[in-house]
């Protein structure tokens, strides 16, 4: 009913108990909404976040009243959508609400022979309501070459597109089926991808080499990500899969490898002239390898963040960042101030 009347709905929740999260999820993905989970909520270090995730949830571009369709050349047809919004015919969805922070997938079908050097068009058309009431309709097209030459398809290939989509897929599954048949899956379609590469693509090599698409070459990666992630771990919480479910299925693709795979950037030596120009220094591999014991890093996934401070730190480090002289000193319900700075202020 909420959708059938245009009313978004978003749900916030700060309690620590089970919720049956499965259940009350239904409702902002049907109407194009959001949950918002604070699992352990402190009221002494959470009220910043639940603040800062309220004013941005109302102040974000974002459309109301939205109706999209998909329309694809002769041969190619929309066998599906995938994300937060209500279906009541085939063709169209209906979003009561559709943001910049939201994402909608398209599962296509080949049906029909395509002509190889030919161009298959495919349009996106969402009609919907500004914030300011005016009535706009927005038009994307896409033109692509056709082809019959697999390489051509593993060279163009698009690793953070391909992966949004297996993470989509596999959080789709996940209501219906086992977890180990849903891991199982996932890994065997990072399989069956890079065999077909290896058997038409690749040149003549050892039996033992393995032979990666460049363009997917960290596919296997991000895969094994997967599999280890909240979603699929048999020992986690129901609600906090629920959850996960829930926030992937409208995950935009810029998001989708971070949040298995996450970034993490080394916060002690921030204030180098090395960073001088840039805003944030280039993430660091997630091996044990690249951290010290005099380090502080933060891990970040889009979601949740982790900070890790070294045993050895210098203190002028530890004062600049935390205004305390040791590790030791650093409250366990600490909230990260910014101190007068240069480092501080960085973070």
């Amino acid at each position: 009913e909420f959708a059938e009347y245009q009313v978004c709905v978003d749900i916030f929740i700060t309690s620590q108990a089970y919720v049956d999260m499965a259940s009350i999820s239904v409702i902002p993905r049907t109407t194009g909404g959001q949950v918002y989970y604070y699992y352990s909520f402190s009221a002494l270090s959470d009220p910043p976040k639940l603040y800062n995730d309220l004013k941005w949830n109302i102040t974000r571009p974002q459309g109301f009243e939205a109706v999209m369709r998909v329309r694809c050349s002769q041969g190619i047809q929309v066998q599906d959508y995938s994300g937060n919004f209500c279906k009541r015919i085939p063709t169209d969805i209906d979003l009561p609400a559709i943001d910049c922070d939201k994402a909608v997938m398209v599962t296509l079908k080949h049906d029909d022979k395509l002509q190889d050097g030919a161009e298959c068009a495919f349009q996106c058309a969402l009609l919907y309501t500004t914030i300011d009431g005016e009535r706009r309709i927005r038009i994307s097209t896409l033109s692509l070459p056709c082809t019959n030459m697999l390489s051509n398809l593993f060279r163009a290939a698009d690793l953070d597109s391909q992966f949004a989509c297996m993470l989509k897929q596999a959080a789709n599954e996940i209501p219906s089926k086992a977890l180990p048949l849903v891991k199982e899956q996932a890994t065997n379609g990072c399989i069956n991808a890079l065999y077909a590469y290896r058997k038409f693509c690749a040149t003549v090599t050892s039996s033992g080499q393995l032979i990666l698409p460049e363009a997917l070459k960290l596919l296997p990666l991000y895969t094994l990500a997967l599999t280890k992630s909240v979603g699929l771990r048999t020992d986690g919480r129901i609600d906090g899969r629920s959850f996960w479910i829930n926030y992937v299925s409208s995950l935009s693709t810029p998001l989708a490898v971070p949040l298995v795979y996450p970034r993490m950037i080394s916060v002690h030596n921030l204030d180098a002239k090395d960073n001088e120009e840039s805003v944030l220094p280039p993430p660091i591999p997630l091996s044990s390898e690249h951290l010290s014991n005099d380090g502080v890093y933060f891990l970040e996934n889009g979601e949740d963040g982790l900070l890790y401070v070294g045993e050895s730190v210098e203190s002028d480090i530890l004062q600049k960042l935390f205004g305390v002289p040791s590790a030791a000193e650093i409250r366990s319900q600490y909230v990260l101030q910014q101190y007068d700075n240069q480092l501080s202020k960085k973070f």
